[in-house]
């Protein structure tokens, strides 16, 4: 499998209040730690082979964190998933 660099992206928060839904993020990455899915695991999505390579902390936009907390690589590049479509490699 092909490996790329990731970059951290400097951002802005939208309001200097504490995001409402920081704690579901959380919660969402805690429990796909605790499903099995460290850095390095070997992961399915459908048919499509990849590797877990980091967790989605983004509190708000399209691809938040509380519904896709789990960064994979695949031959593709790197997506964000849900659990539910995650499988064990």
């Amino acid at each position: 499998m092909r490996k790329t660099n990731l970059v951290l992206v400097e951002g802005a928060r939208r309001d200097e209040a504490p995001h409402r839904w920081h704690g579901t993020v959380e919660l969402a990455v805690t429990r796909a730690i605790d499903a099995g899915f460290h850095v390095g695991r070997q992961v399915r999505i459908g048919s499509i082979p990849g590797s877990v390579v980091g967790y989605n902390i983004a509190h708000f936009g399209r691809f938040a964190g509380a519904s896709y907390p789990v960064l994979v690589q695949t031959e593709f590049g790197v997506t964000k998933c849900s659990l539910s479509e995650l499988a064990a490699a």
